[in-house]
């Protein structure tokens, strides 16, 4: 429009091309500017024009709030002044769980289900675009057999007549308003929240195998203890029974035995229904039906983390985690359905036509004579419903603004998972050192009490209550070791890691995905919420 005015001001006609592309938009400002003072709409016509010819909000990202670092980014075993690992299980080293976590990706059925889920918003998408076209292209052909009133008042040459007729018929609605538009942007954003469903059912896949399969490992150990301690109390049992018959002791040193003995052998079947239970879960994560497992697993330590944990920065959370990227598209979708309720407050405009042959005799059908033809343009206004329409777009409104809300609540509770798998890695990472060296301890204290027992320097109860120390803080050792490798499992799975593509060298490459919605590429994001698009 700046170059027809300037052409007008040197007084230069402008060509024709300019002449023709300004026809339209000169008619539908008109049209805009008088349907704004019928319907009191909000969009004006500036805006309308600004938007590509669309009304409705043009959406934007809106903002989320987040910490500028983690609660316990000072703690040693804390690094953020890197990105997350994006493949982490293979922090643990641990050839046998990045096989499973392999195979789980490839074969799990919920994964294939989210896949689907792609597939069937992708088709959807296709549809949306498919409505910018002529939405109604129909072939159509007919016969009849005609047989007119012999006593009728009016004079009739023909009595008896056939009719063929064959032919196509279209019906165009432009999108003058950009509904279909903003429908197909509905349906992109749809397909990208199936996409980032599809990730989130990833990480949280990977999530899931890794700690099944520390399960596994750590009924292992918790087993083979169990079965160390029972060796153990069978040779205090022995022991007590031979001081019992060379008349050192009475007979309540071997029934004490003997009970302590019991306890510790009943804990095999418990751990065993444990072991077999996390390995019937993994078979179930590896797309296969449950079996043993033990054979193919062998026998292994239990996942050892690094020294440190990886996590980066709070910000980054809005990039890596795919649930809080779903929640953002699926705001955009709900931007794009409010333009398109708002566009039922304008007349519908659509050109439609029909060309066919029409003819009595069969062998005439196909002449040029028995062509026919009509087309021309039409509107429908639902005029007296704009009650009903606008409450339509207050509803989507309303939707818009609920899931923005659910979006920044996304990012709150990420936080929160962040926050509480990190703390729980560093406080139970300490509880395993205690219990470390409260084993250490029991083992001494058991072997001094066996010594000294033997010679008579304690009695039996000293010696009972030392195993038993032993046999309980090895357990507990031997869970607290398991559950820091499954708290860290639970901070990376917090952090989104897993899904992002990566370089020849293996690097994540965490600048491709933004780019694809058109977020920014800083790692400043908006910290406060944005204010909802104008309707």
């Amino acid at each position: 429009m700046h170059t027809v005015d300037s052409n007008r001001q040197n007084g230069r006609k402008a060509p024709r091309w300019q002449r023709i592309l300004r026809r339209p938009i000169r008619y539908g400002a008109a049209i805009g500017l008088l349907l704004a003072m019928l319907s009191g709409c909000t969009t004006s016509l500036r805006q309308w024009a600004d938007q590509g010819f669309k009304v409705g909000p043009d959406y934007h990202m809106p903002g989320a709030p987040f910490a500028p670092h983690w609660i316990d980014a000072d703690a040693p075993e804390v690094n953020d002044s890197a990105n997350p690992e994006n493949a982490w299980w293979t922090v643990f080293n641990d050839p046998v769980l990045d096989g499973l976590i392999a195979t789980a990706s490839a074969q799990n059925l919920g994964i294939q289900e989210a896949g689907a889920r792609i597939l069937e918003a992708e088709y959807r998408l296709a549809l949306a675009r498919g409505s910018l076209f002529p939405q109604t292209q129909q072939a159509f052909g007919s016969y009849s057999r005609t047989q007119r009133s012999g006593t009728s008042a009016r004079p009739i040459r023909v009595r008896y007549f056939d009719t063929w007729a064959t032919g196509l018929n279209a019906s165009w609605e432009l999108d003058f308003w950009g509904r279909f538009r903003r429908g197909v942007e509905g349906s992109t954003a749809e397909f990208q929240a199936a996409v980032e469903d599809y990730r989130d059912a990833l990480v949280l896949l990977q999530a899931e195998v890794a700690t099944a399969y520390i399960q596994t490992r750590v009924a292992q150990e918790r087993i083979a203890l169990a079965k160390q301690n029972i060796e153990l109390q069978q040779d205090t049992r022995k022991l007590a029974e031979f001081r019992f018959e060379e008349g050192q002791t009475t007979r309540l040193d071997v029934t004490q035995a003997e009970q302590i003995l019991a306890t510790t052998q009943a804990l095999v079947p418990q751990l065993e229904i444990a072991l077999r239970e996390s390995q019937n879960a993994l078979c179930v994560l590896l797309g296969v039906p449950p079996r043993d497992l033990n054979a193919e697993l062998g026998i292994g330590p239990i996942p050892e983390p690094p020294p440190e944990a990886t996590v980066g920065i709070p910000s980054q959370l809005l990039r890596r985690r795919p649930d809080i990227r779903r929640a953002e598209r699926r705001v955009a979708a709900q931007s794009a359905r409010i333009g398109i309720a708002e566009s039922d407050m304008y007349p519908r405009i659509a050109i439609t036509g029909t060309i066919g042959y029409e003819t009595r005799d069969l062998p005439d059908l196909f002449r040029g004579n028995s062509l026919e033809g009509v087309v021309g343009p039409g509107f429908r206004w639902n005029i007296l419903n704009y009650g009903r329409i606008l409450s339509d777009i207050r509803a989507e409104e309303a939707r818009f603004e609920q899931l923005v809300l659910r979006y920044q609540d996304s990012v709150l509770k990420a936080h929160q998972e962040v926050e509480n798998g990190l703390h729980r890695f560093l406080r139970e990472g300490e509880r395993a050192r205690f219990l470390e060296a409260g084993v250490e301890a029991a083992s001494e204290s058991a072997e001094l009490a066996r010594s000294q027992y033997e010679i008579g320097a304690v009695d039996f109860q000293r010696l009972l209550d030392s195993e038993r120390a032993l046999v309980l803080l090895q357990d507990r050792r031997t869970a607290a070791r398991g559950q820091v490798a499954a708290n860290l499992v639970a901070v990376y799975r917090a952090l989104g890691g897993g899904w992002l593509p990566a370089t020849p060298t293996g690097q994540a490459v965490e600048s491709i995905e933004p780019l694809e919605y058109g977020w920014p590429l800083e790692d400043e994001l908006p910290l406060e919420a944005a204010p909802l698009p104008a309707p």
